[in-house]
């Protein structure tokens, strides 16, 4: 995948954080991702894993809209982070998404 190249390297004010711990769940067990690399804090498998979905699902019960807001930001960020560390290993474009923004469940259950 060829890797974009921005006006500017530096992270924009206007992404989401993605190091801060989810309230509730305690700093010592954050799934939250190690930058730039965009591995679990927790457990080490890519970010976001498993804990960090089901996390990321209970923090934003019932406002799927900003959750999408904010995976899709830390998929920019991802991005960013990965063509300038490993530019030559950077995962295809749709394993990205799905693996950022791909798995949240956005649209309502077919009524049937």
């Amino acid at each position: 995948m060829p890797c974009p190249t921005p006006q500017s390297r530096e992270p924009s004010r206007r992404i989401p954080a993605a190091d801060r711990p989810l309230a509730g769940f305690g700093a010592a067990t954050a799934h939250t991702p190690v930058q730039p690399i965009w591995v679990c804090r927790g457990c080490g498998h890519p970010w976001p894993c498993g804990e960090a979905r089901r996390r990321l699902l209970i923090e934003y019960e019932g406002n799927m809209v900003s959750l999408a807001v904010y995976l899709c930001g830390m998929l920019y960020r991802a991005v960013d982070d990965l063509c300038r560390v490993t530019p030559d290993t950077v995962p295809e474009p749709g394993r990205l998404w799905e693996r950022f923004v791909g798995w949240a469940p956005y649209r309502r259950p077919d009524a049937s």
